[in-house]
């Protein structure tokens, strides 16, 4: 059975047996789900075995401990991931991609964690087929107000979501948008939308929605509140090191290098240095709502 959704104007689509259990835990993909098949950038297949990998790998093996393990593979025949939920626990799933990231077959090797190894193969493929296409996969916590969204970036456990939550808790008129994985694209206008998306990390928001970009904002903890302003190249530097993709393919980072540069030229970029206190929305509402 195959069913398709639609994530920042980009349709993608799963093909999984009808009477598989994957589906009963894939509600997140609801809110993104098409009434019919359609034609998609990519499609991930479930099937019941794949072969053991014989590529060379280019990335992954050096998580820090408590994060998520992928490792990426490529060779003559494409490309090939093996995830896991955490390091030191076992592969969870296995995929073969072709060349160009349009079809991935995902075997799930735990079936415990199916939908850890459906999520990750879906943001992966969505990331790299996508990234020539002006769109942008972030690793960011946002915020809605005033009908912009303002994306606070930084790395896992420096604050990001709980930012959100203290302009949530004092900020008014501010709502979730995401809170892990939103993504960003560059419209045919030139302007910036941000977009919801079914993965959000820890937080259960999963909105088919989306509103221009106000700003991006680095997290830095400090003892004291305030923001200011990154020039254009510091700018660059923290979408660079925010976004998901193959930065060392050079294909792939020429295409986000293209888009850095029109997201940077349309998006204001600040720094806040903050406290997890209400004082710090407060500092950054007073700038971030005023551009």
């Amino acid at each position: 059975m195959t069913k398709s959704y639609r994530v920042a104007g980009h349709v993608f689509s799963f093909d999984i047996p009808e009477a598989h259990p994957l589906w009963s835990r894939t509600g997140q993909y609801e809110p993104f789900e098409l009434p019919s098949a359609e034609a998609s950038v990519f499609t991930v297949e479930l099937v019941e075995s794949l072969p053991e990998i014989s590529m060379e790998r280019i990335y992954g093996g050096d998580e820090e401990p408590g994060q998520p393990v992928v490792l990426l593979y490529h060779g003559a025949d494409g490309w090939a991931f093996e995830m896991a939920p955490c390091t030191g626990m076992p592969v969870c799933g296995r995929v073969f991609a072709d060349e160009g990231f349009t079809h991935a077959r995902l075997q799930v090797l735990r079936p415990s964690e199916a939908l850890f190894a459906l999520n990750n193969t879906a943001m992966l493929m969505f990331a790299f087929r996508t990234a020539g296409l002006d769109t942008l996969e972030m690793h960011a916590s946002v915020i809605v107000n005033g009908g912009k969204a303002y994306l606070w970036l930084a790395k896992s456990g420096t604050g990001k979501s709980t930012h959100s939550r203290l302009w949530l808790e004092n900020i008014p008129g501010s709502r979730l948008l995401n809170d892990d994985n939103p993504v960003v694209r560059v419209m045919e206008d030139g302007h910036v939308e941000v977009f919801g998306t079914p993965w959000s990390g820890k937080t259960p928001c999963y909105k088919n929605e989306h509103c221009p970009a106000g700003a991006f904002s680095e997290i830095v903890r400090s003892a004291d509140n305030r923001i200011s302003r990154k020039g254009n190249l510091e700018a660059y530097v923290l979408l660079w090191s925010s976004c998901s993709g193959l930065k060392c393919y050079p294909g792939m980072a020429d295409a986000l290098h293209s888009t850095f540069e029109k997201v940077v030229a349309a998006v204001p970029c600040f720094t806040l240095e903050c406290r997890p206190d209400a004082d710090a929305a407060r500092v950054s509402s007073e700038t971030l709502l005023s551009l």
